[in-house]
């Protein structure tokens, strides 16, 4: 037998261990694991036909992602995150930041209870009960959030809740970009 093939699978073994270690140094040198790009920002957000959430039979359209910035806000009454993060939206639309709701793979009656009790900081709730809308925008999960310019543009999709850490840090900086934009 030839003592060279004894080797290769020694040799695949050290390549794969240089895999792994070249990727966990990626991650450990300031690359957040948690960031998602998406291939939607910069592109219009996706044609859509969806009722209100406390409205059924009134319906939406895209159309109403035009003429100002604002966040699109995917939530759900199952998931907990979306749970902590909403006293800071009710916050933030308590200083004006427009805010659309997107219920998410939810229960139209959980969910129009979970506003009433806990407060509304959506300008307009849409329902998308099968995800629909979501898996056009390419969430994973909620919540998620979508910065959309005057334009109806999506310009930045931020995995995770809301906070006043990454608000102040990240979101909010551009959301004040897309106000100037809109008035210039």
């Amino acid at each position: 037998m030839n003592k060279k093939i004894l080797f290769i699978p020694l040799i695949a073994f050290v390549a794969l261990v240089a895999v792994f270690v070249t990727q966990l140094n990626r991650n450990s040198e300031g690359d957040d694991p948690t960031k998602l790009e998406s291939v939607l920002v910069g592109k219009s957000v996706p044609t859509f036909k969806l009722e209100d959430l406390a409205e059924p039979g009134k319906e939406y359209d895209q159309s109403i992602f035009k003429g100002e910035p604002l966040l699109l806000n995917v939530w759900a009454t199952w998931c907990p995150t979306c749970h902590a993060e909403h006293q800071y939206l009710n916050q933030l639309a308590g200083q004006g930041v427009k805010i659309i709701g997107l219920n998410y793979k939810d229960q139209r009656d959980k969910a129009i209870n979970w506003l009433n009790s806990l407060g509304n900081p959506y300008l307009i709730s849409l329902f998308d009960g099968d995800g629909m809308l979501g898996l056009d925008l390419g969430v994973y999960g909620a919540p998620e959030t979508f910065l959309i310019d005057a334009n109806g543009v999506i310009r930045y999709r931020h995995v995770g809740d809301v906070n006043a850490t990454n608000w102040q840090a990240k979101l909010q900086p551009l959301y004040e970009q897309l106000l100037k934009e809109a008035k210039g």
